[in-house]
């Protein structure tokens, strides 16, 4: 025998001793041997044929209690986008468990193992999308350190393991499918998703791809990407592709001009060699292709016409190779008409010219690198996110309530925005006011963020250190009031538009149900059609959802903006909703499947059912005038099919206090 066939064959003696003591072990001394199973697990996977032993192993091992207590133990909740952050902790054993309920998943899938409540169909389409998302681990190149280790090639290993059994063609359908889900949402941050076409990419070039419907899907990512137009669609490198165009006619580069755009508005995505080429031709003299390079519509050319030398200095300013997506975020600026708002020509090109304060460029830089200025960075994100209000997003950070607000602002009162974003440019610091006293972020401790976020917008890079900070003030200062704050902080803090009534389906002060049959006839009567005499919602209002997991557990509270509330192409009557999260497509358990497209969005946009909707609805706004205007009676079956949902997710255990109305009335 080998001799790393022995010291594998004496670490499986060792395991299969641990986990008979763990399945001999009572329910609540489960723990206790749980973390030597692990530790020996962490070596056999280290071992030359480990990850095939411990597949083997992988059903019994569920069985003895390994990961009784954990989040692991409900394999059927377990969510395959955090597979890959706990595949790069520092912690072995974590991993380790990891590892070995991804292999107890594989032989789920494979019938060689059952699981209660857990089949082999959703077992095998989880482990599809969790190798999708994980192929950095899949194919990408070791670096000195895992190769020092060994531990990257571990992880390397068993994912090749699953996809030898699951399937390369599932992987990139699954793959193709979840970024053509998440382009649908139009998100300000694609980086990931790039990252996620260059992997397909990778994997297409080592490994190839069946022909069929997921290979064309791929392909038209990678185009848009890396090859969108004739003169780019080898990937030749910007400076060959610019050589190119210096030999054009003007119907070659009229060509190129449609194809960059049409790529942009079909994908949402911006290739390097667009940007590239935006800002040679706004360079150019002669008659000019800046328009169809955009893909204008009417409004949008009226205003390229309007403003022709300001939108060239923010080509010039603004879109490089390092900032494409800028290109996409001028484009709709532009088609939005927001230039005509008087004030956005001038706050714009003091924003060209403006410099950044030395702690507010190095949060940029921090964020985004070298490659070019913080100045550009900034300016390139405030063309996206005025471009694309509902592409706004947290990151991972606790700060829905600032993203919402960048969102509203770019939304309803993009000069605004611009004031802010100056004042936080030139100064590293904003003022707001609150009933009149002003705020200043400089004079305050952090907030709920305990620093600045570097995984989102620039503008949001920029301003949300202080928004935390005045967010955090207001509310403090609302405090002795009683009552949930945001009656008071949310018309303040967002603008003249949110409504002044606000609504709470909890009392405050013990977290248990308040008269919640009035909180949604109330509601009704606000924003259903067929009980508010069809009046439509004109300024997005923002509401408060009570989160849900798979399982309808409850998570948490979170901020978000109702947009409007409409009758969809199948006749129902949806609510249509902002949601700063980084992606809106979530199941909310018990059949409550939030919806990014399909169901008459349009980009950014969440929705769902009326009913599904205010199920999850804890706090919104409403006009206190209108509300005496309508006084129709909501159907109590209505009301109370909405309240068993409630009360089956989470206001499970909120049963119930005595009727408090907190902010308004019903």
């Amino acid at each position: 025998m080998r001799d790393e066939d022995a010291a594998l064959a004496a670490l499986l003696e060792k395991l299969d001793a641990a986990a008979a003591r763990l399945a001999d072990a009572r329910p609540f001394a489960k723990h206790r041997h749980q973390r030597p199973v692990l530790d020996i697990a962490a070596r056999v996977l280290g071992q030359p044929g480990g990850v095939s032993a411990l597949y083997a192993r992988a059903g019994a091992l569920d069985a003895a209690g390994l990961f009784a207590g954990s989040d692991w133990d409900s394999p059927a909740t377990l969510l395959p986008q955090l597979v890959g952050l706990t595949l790069d902790n520092p912690d072995r054993v974590t991993v380790a468990l990891e590892i070995t309920s991804l292999l107890r998943m594989l032989a789920i899938a494979t019938g060689e193992a059952t699981h209660e409540g857990l089949h082999a169909e959703p077992a095998r389409h989880y482990l599809t999308q969790v190798l999708a998302l994980n192929l950095r681990h899949f194919f990408g190149a070791s670096s000195e350190a895992s190769r020092a280790t060994g531990w990257e090639d571990v992880k390397r290993s068993v994912l090749r393991f699953v996809a030898e059994r699951i399937g390369l063609r599932d992987v990139l359908g699954v793959l193709v499918e979840e970024i053509w889900r998440i382009l649908e949402q139009r998100p300000v941050q694609v980086a990931p998703v790039k990252d996620m076409i260059a992997q397909i990419s990778i994997a297409m070039a080592e490994q190839g791809a069946e022909p069929g419907q997921e290979r064309l899907g791929a392909e038209r990512l990678v185009g848009a990407l890396f090859g969108p137009t004739i003169a780019s669609q080898d990937d030749p490198g910007i400076g060959a592709f610019l050589e190119r165009l210096e030999g054009f006619d003007e119907h070659a580069l009229m060509r190129e001009a449609t194809g960059f755009a049409r790529a942009m508005h079909d994908t949402g995505l911006v290739s390097d060699y667009h940007a590239a080429f935006l800002t040679w031709l706004a360079a150019r003299e002669g008659p000019s292709l800046v328009p169809e390079a955009l893909g204008l519509g009417q409004t949008g050319l009226d205003c390229w016409r309007r403003y022709m030398p300001l939108v060239r200095r923010l080509i010039g300013a603004a879109v490089t190779p390092f900032t494409p997506q800028a290109v996409y975020g001028l484009s709709l600026v532009l088609d939005r008409g927001v230039l005509h708002y008087a004030p956005i020509e001038p706050a714009l090109t003091g924003q060209i010219a403006a410099e950044l304060h030395p702690e507010a460029a190095q949060r940029l830089r921090l964020a985004y690198g070298e490659a070019v200025s913080a100045e550009t960075h900034l300016l390139a994100g405030l063309l996206e996110v005025i471009g694309q209000p509902f592409g706004v997003g947290q990151g991972a950070n606790p700060t829905c309530q600032s993203a919402r607000a960048i969102a509203m602002w770019a939304l309803n009162d993009p000069d605004y925005l611009l004031h802010l974003v100056r004042q936080a440019s030139e100064m590293d610091a904003v003022t707001m006011h609150f009933e009149g006293q002003p705020i200043a972020s400089s004079e305050l401790p952090p907030g709920l963020s305990a620093g600045a976020p570097i995984d989102a917008d620039p503008v949001s890079v920029l301003l949300v250190p202080h928004l935390d900070r005045i967010y955090a003030e207001m509310g403090r200062l609302c405090a002795p009031r009683g009552g949930d704050p945001h009656r008071w902080i949310n018309p303040e803090f967002h603008g003249w538009w949110v409504a002044r009534d606000c609504i709470v389906a909890v009392d405050v002060a013990t977290g248990l149900l308040a008269d919640y049959e009035a909180f949604v006839a109330r509601f009704c009567r606000g924003y259903h059609p067929a009980y508010n005499d069809a009046r439509p919602v004109i300024h997005p209002q923002p509401a408060g959802i009570a989160v849900t997991d798979a399982s309808a557990r409850f998570v948490g509270w979170h901020a978000i903006s109702i947009l409007r509330v409409d009758t969809d192409q199948h006749g129902v009557v949806r609510v249509y909703f902002y949601n700063p999260n980084n992606d809106s497509g979530q199941d909310w358990g018990a059949g409550v499947v939030v919806s990014t497209s399909g169901c008459g969005e349009r980009y950014g946009e969440a929705s769902l059912p009326f009913e599904e909707f205010v199920s999850r609805l804890y706090l919104f706004h409403d006009d206190p005038l209108t509300a005496a205007r309508v006084p129709t009676i909501v159907p109590e079956e209505f009301i109370a099919s909405i309240r068993d949902r409630a009360t089956q997710s989470w206001a499970a255990d909120r049963l119930e206090a005595a009727p408090s109305w907190t902010g308004g009335g019903a």
